[in-house]
C-alpha cells in the first residue's frame, strides 16, 4: 500500500506526543462507566461467540497499550497495532507482557478469518469518511465469521484541525462521523449492527461520543 501524506502526518505527530501522552493519561483505563460497559459488552460477545474465547482480539490504534491491557484484564487474548513506531515502544514498555506491532489498520499483516474481533478505540478519528469504507473491508477480512467489531468515534458531522496537542506541534484532522453514517459504512463491509450507544460529551469534549458494536456474518 503506497502511504498517503496523511498517514505521514499522523504517525509523525503520534511519535512526537507518545511519552507525554502516555504520562498524562496515565496507565489504566479512565474511560467513565458507560464507555468501560461498551468494551466489557465487546469483550464478552467476543468469548461467548463460537470459537471466539480461543482467538485473538485486535486493538487497532492501540497508541500506548492502556486499551490492549484493559481487555487482556477482562480475559480476552489482545494484542494491539499502531502506525506509531514511538506509540508501540511506549507500549512495550508499558506492558511487557502484551504483543505490540506497528502497522496501519488500512492495510493489517494479520491473515484471513483468524480474529474473534478487532476494536478501534477512536482510531479512526483521523480517517476522513470517504476512506472509511477501505477500513472496514479491512476489519471484515480479518475477523473470523461471527466476528466483533467495536468502533468508538466522535458522533457528528464536524471537521477539526489540531496543530498542537500533548506539549507538541501536531499535524492533525479529527473527524466526527454521523452514528447512521458508520453504521451503514460497517455494515457494506459484511459487518452488521449489532447495537450502538451515543452518549453526550463529557467534561473535557466537545461533542457526542458514538460506539458501534458489529458483527460480521
Amino acid at each position: 500500500m503506497t502511504e498517503t501524506s496523511r498517514l505521514t502526518a499522523v504517525r509523525a505527530s503520534y511519535d512526537a506526543v507518545a511519552v507525554d501522552y502516555a504520562r498524562l493519561l496515565g496507565p489504566t483505563l479512565a474511560e467513565g462507566p458507560l464507555d468501560r460497559a461498551v468494551i466489557a459488552a465487546f469483550a464478552e460477545h467476543v468469548c461467548a461467540a463460537e470459537g471466539g474465547g480461543g482467538r485473538a482480539v485486535a486493538d487497532l490504534g492501540c497508541g500506548p497499550g492502556r486499551v490492549t491491557a484493559h481487555l487482556d484484564g477482562l480475559g480476552v487474548r489482545a494484542f494491539g497495532v499502531d502506525l506509531s513506531p514511538a506509540m508501540v515502544a511506549v507500549a512495550r514498555r508499558s506492558y511487557p507482557g502484551l504483543r505490540f506491532e506497528v502497522g496501519s489498520m488500512a492495510a493489517l499483516d494479520i491473515a484471513d478469518e483468524v480474529l474473534g474481533g478487532v476494536l478501534a478505540w477512536y482510531s479512526t478519528v483521523h480517517t476522513p469518511p470517504s476512506e472509511l469504507p477501505a477500513v472496514f473491508e479491512e476489519f471484515a477480512r480479518v475477523l473470523a465469521p461471527g466476528g466483533y467489531a467495536l468502533v468508538a468515534f466522535e458522533a457528528g458531522e464536524e471537521q477539526i484541525r489540531l496543530e498542537h496537542a500533548y506539549g507538541h506541534a501536531v499535524d492533525l484532522d479529527v473527524y466526527a462521523t454521523p452514528p447512521g453514517l458508520m453504521a451503514s459504512l460497517l455494515a457494506a463491509a459484511g459487518l452488521a449492527e449489532v447495537a450502538r450507544v451515543v452518549r453526550q460529551p463529557g467534561e473535557d469534549e466537545a461533542s457526542p461520543q458514538g460506539f458501534l458494536l458489529a458483527r460480521k456474518a
